[in-house]
């Protein structure tokens, strides 16, 4: 019942968030989906994931590859943070999950929270800071002020080396890093965010845990 309980809560924080982020979801054309204003061209030969890309987990024998193409201030990320926490907590012996980066134009943080998760990821912190970022967006997301203060402050909550991840922050390689993500998934089609992949598929965002959860099961038992 509990079990149950929790489910009901993560279906309802689904609803609300779509309902708040699915419009400006659908306000992007193809040809405004660079983050930021930044000419990020697609990939000449596009991959759903890399051996670079960021893992949440790793299975020893993966059965099944699942990737997010995310930005950390988009708000149906946001509300489909917890389901994917608990799809990783049920299936992450069997199923690899990768993170990859897409920030929004529009997001004015959005670009600069991949850079800071990628500035972290320099340092090891790539799974903590994506925590932090998606657990604290209510208090920095859609925001027209820039916030890189704050990123800096989870940066030192970490415990991260500050002199070397501002430099990290501020390196066009880390950047560069960014883009490289962006620019598989404007090759692969992706138009906004949240969009996953799974073994390379493009699907549809699944309205719930249970729903994610079946399309899992399916592709395991096949």
């Amino acid at each position: 019942m509990k079990k149950l309980h929790k489910h009901l809560i993560v279906a309802a924080v689904l609803v609300a968030g779509f309902a708040a982020a699915f419009g400006s979801f659908l306000l992007f054309s193809p040809d405004d989906r660079d983050a930021g204003g930044l000419d990020v061209q697609p990939a000449a030969e596009a991959l759903p994931v890399r051996d670079s890309s960021h893992r949440l987990s790793e299975p020893k024998k993966s059965e099944l590859t699942i990737v997010e193409f995310l930005d950390f201030e988009c708000e149906s990320c946001g509300a489909m943070y917890p389901v994917v926490e608990q799809l990783r907590e049920e299936y992450g012996d069997r199923v690899t999950f990768v993170a990859r980066y897409f920030p929004m134009p529009g997001h004015r943080n959005g670009e600069l929270a991949a850079r800071t998760a990628e500035a972290a990821a320099r340092q090891g912190k790539f799974e903590e800071m994506y925590t932090k970022l998606f657990t604290t967006q209510k208090e920095w997301g859609e925001s027209q002020e820039w916030k890189e203060s704050v990123f800096r402050g989870y940066a030192k909550e970490l415990g991260l080396d500050m002199a070397r991840f501002d430099a990290d922050l501020a390196d066009p390689e880390v950047a560069g890093r960014v883009q490289d993500d962006q620019r598989d998934g404007l090759g692969l089609g992706v138009q906004g965010t949240p969009t996953f992949f799974l073994d390379g598929e493009q699907i549809a965002i699944p309205g719930s845990y249970e729903a994610f959860k079946a399309l899992i099961d399916a592709r395991l038992s096949d």
